[in-house]
């Protein structure tokens, strides 16, 4: 079932978007000044050449004047000679315009997308907003340049025809004009319609993006619970969706544009009765109805694709209404001002309390300790109870709705993030590398070029070396997306590595050593106690050897601390943690 028709208040957005869009490709302005001149020429050309139909007749075939005879080959062919360099220039302009508006756009989208705030993409999918920076731009592509020069090409024309008639007959120009509010019409009714379902073809293709992510991405768990059927059926259901849109876009199209084609074909019918009674009583000649009758014909495609540039634009609309609605969320706070070059490690929670929803329980609630310079401390818990959330807080990733977090003395909101995130390591289970060399993982986000000895050194620190001299090309051995040519504890040293090479005060250790055979997580292991020498460590663990040295142990439930201290005090007690030591902190 179709949206409801758009109100005034939902024009005037889509206006107000369309001239925002408009403004990316204002900033190409010399090359829009000389395809405008090109658009131009190309409409007086197609004048000149209707105007020249009145002597081609007159001249040569009534009154068989040898001298126009002469003249007017060479006149049609320097009129096309002039209109082929003139689309050259326009058809080039136009498509470095278009690409320059997708290069930016795309450009400032991934650039606000990697400054928003967790909460923001935890309601949104990653292959919708994959969608927004692929597929939108190119539909922003084709409202800011193709259609712009079709419009403006086709009024210009529309402009130089019209003046042709009017030089020949004014009575007969007057009398195909009637046609032109109804033609006007129909373009306003199609636009409308456009509008509504373009917005929705939008939403679909995201969502295709989405289930076909999800099904490719867990293609394993799918083969092996035989869910392909299941699958099939939700993209199919989709994609059935999606057809159904773009067949209405494509009826739509096609019943506007034959009846603008009916329209002008009745306004010609009525020219040609005006016209032949017009040249009855002598105030038309030949050369001048064929001259209007020429300029008649050439004004049909211009009308025709007028009509259906409204696609276009109602496309590129649609497409940049989410793309600006990307570019004016509000990115993730950074207020600070304090810079620090090296904390020295010194955390403190007080009272915080973190929710995800107003009407759900806080994920942390009334959480509070210390952590001192250099030390372990350990937080263990069941599933679910908060010991990601809390480790999010200390880079921001997440904000506390109460309470305050402290870095050596001072809130972890005063200071710059890029500061404040200069001083954190991360090494968690999901080990997250790009599809690029070992030695670019390693020194990821790193300034300039690092040193090959620094990067062998700190791979040797992670028990990571003796794996990458084996690779094909060592340090420059591509590892495929995701590292999906390494084993999981090949990938997680080279998280190690990498977090090595930081040399950040405070390191957060998110379940680093499960999901290993027992070798790796040896090699693991000990990688892990060189790395945690020195550092303030926040260990999130399931696994004893992991927590059994920490300073101090948080056991976690409900997002509340109800347990702390060391190891042997805390399994002495027999509480919340001995029980989960029972089960080796399965769960956690």
């Amino acid at each position: 079932m179709d949206a409801p028709a758009p109100d005034a208040g939902s024009r005037a957005s889509s206006a107000a978007t369309y001239r925002r869009l408009l403004g990316y490709a204002a900033a190409h302005w010399p090359l829009a000044s000389l395809a405008l001149c090109g658009m131009m020429i190309e409409a007086a050309a197609a004048g000149a050449f209707t105007a020249l139909m009145n002597p081609l007749i007159d001249q040569t075939f009534v009154e068989k004047n040898p001298a126009a005879a002469a003249w007017l080959p060479f006149a049609i062919v320097g009129l096309f000679l002039a209109r082929g360099i003139a689309t050259f220039i326009t058809d080039y302009g136009m498509a470095r315009i278009g690409r320059g508006v997708v290069q930016t756009l795309r450009q400032e989208v991934l650039a606000k997308y990697l400054r928003m705030p967790a909460r923001w993409f935890d309601a949104r999918p990653s292959a919708v907003l994959v969608a927004r920076l692929t597929y939108n731009t190119e539909q922003v592509a084709q409202a800011s340049s193709d259609a712009v020069k079709v419009a403006i090409t086709d009024l210009l024309t529309l402009c130089a025809l019209l003046t042709v008639m009017l030089m020949q007959s004014v009575r007969v120009t007057i009398t195909m004009l009637v046609m032109g509010p109804l033609i006007a019409g129909i373009i306003a009714v199609v636009g409308r319609r456009y509008r509504r379902i373009n917005t929705r073809i939008q939403a679909s293709v995201g969502e295709l993006a989405h289930i076909a992510e999800e099904a490719v991405g867990a293609q394993h768990v799918v083969k092996v619970y035989g869910g392909q059927a299941r699958e099939e059926a939700r993209f199919a259901a989709v994609a059935e969706r999606n057809r159904r849109l773009q067949v209405k876009v494509e009826t739509t199209k096609a019943t506007s544009s034959a009846l603008v084609q009916l329209l002008a074909a009745i306004a010609l019918a009525v020219i040609v009765y005006v016209a032949g009674r017009e040249a009855m009583a002598g105030r038309l000649t030949p050369g001048a109805f064929v001259s209007l009758m020429t300029a008649m014909m050439a004004m049909l495609p211009s009308l025709k694709r007028i009509t259906n540039v409204q696609g276009m634009i109602q496309k590129g609309v649609a497409a940049a209404g989410g793309l600006f609605e990307v570019l004016d969320a509000e990115p993730e706070a950074d207020r600070g001002t304090r810079a620090i070059t090296r904390a020295t490690g010194h955390l403190e929670f007080r009272d915080v309390v973190v929710r995800y929803a107003d009407d759900k329980p806080p994920a942390l609630d009334g959480i509070g300790f210390v952590a001192e310079p250099g030390s372990v401390t350990a937080i263990v818990g069941r599933s679910g109870s908060g010991k990601s959330t809390l480790t999010r807080l200390l880079p921001r990733l997440y904000e506390a709705d109460a309470g305050t977090v402290l870095l050596d003395g001072v809130s972890l909101a005063d200071y710059r993030l890029v500061d404040l995130r200069r001083q954190i390591a991360l090494v968690s289970q999901d080990v997250l590398l790009f599809d690029d060399t070992v030695a670019a993982n390693i020194a990821y986000g790193l300034p300039g070029e690092v040193p090959r000895e620094q990067l062998a050194e700190a791979a040797r620190a992670a028990n990571a070396l003796d794996f990458i001299e084996r690779l094909p090309q060592g340090f420059d051995t591509r590892i495929g997306e995701g590292g999906a040519l390494l084993s999981g504890g090949q990938r997680q040293r080279l998280a190690i590595a990498r977090a090595l090479l930081k040399d950040a005060p405070i390191l957060i250790l998110d379940e680093a050593t499960s999901s290993l055979d027992t070798e790796s997580e040896r090699l693991i292991q000990e990688a892990l106690e060189r790395i945690m020498r020195g550092r303030t460590t926040l260990v999130i663990a399931h696994r004893l050897s992991t927590v059994e040295h920490a300073d101090q142990i948080l056991v976690l439930d409900h997002g509340r601390i109800v347990e702390r201290g060391r190891h042997a005090e805390l399994l002495a007690r027999g509480g919340p943690y001995a029980r989960l030591a029972g089960f080796e902190l399965q769960g956690a």
